[in-house]
């Protein structure tokens, strides 16, 4: 999970749960398929029930997903700032070169 972008933040402090969305149907045993709003549409909307919480009546609780902001390509990419290491690991029959990369 490490580097994950979830819906646009990253971090201790990024949003867990937003919702509630309505459950359209079950799929298999313990996976649903949840109604999404359009901006959320490049989302996979079918959820394991353990990452599913139960419905509180409470409107302080729920994060509004009109303040998330989805980025078009969930990709993440690293790009190498400096090498900071050359190694080589030498094996029985072969050499391994091992490189540590800022």
């Amino acid at each position: 999970m490490k580097g994950v972008m979830r819906f646009g933040r990253r971090g201790k402090l990024s949003p867990r749960y937003i919702g509630p969305f309505e459950i359209l149907r079950t799929v298999g045993e313990v996976a649903y398929e949840l109604a999404f709003p359009p901006a959320f549409s490049t989302i996979d909307p079918v959820f394991h029930v353990s990452m599913l919480h139960r419905y509180v009546p409470d409107e302080s609780h729920v994060i509004q997903y009109d303040a998330v902001h989805l980025a078009d390509n969930f990709r993440y990419i690293e790009e190498p700032i400096a090498i900071l290491a050359r190694d080589v690991r030498q094996l029985r029959s072969r050499a391994i070169p091992v490189v540590k990369v800022h």
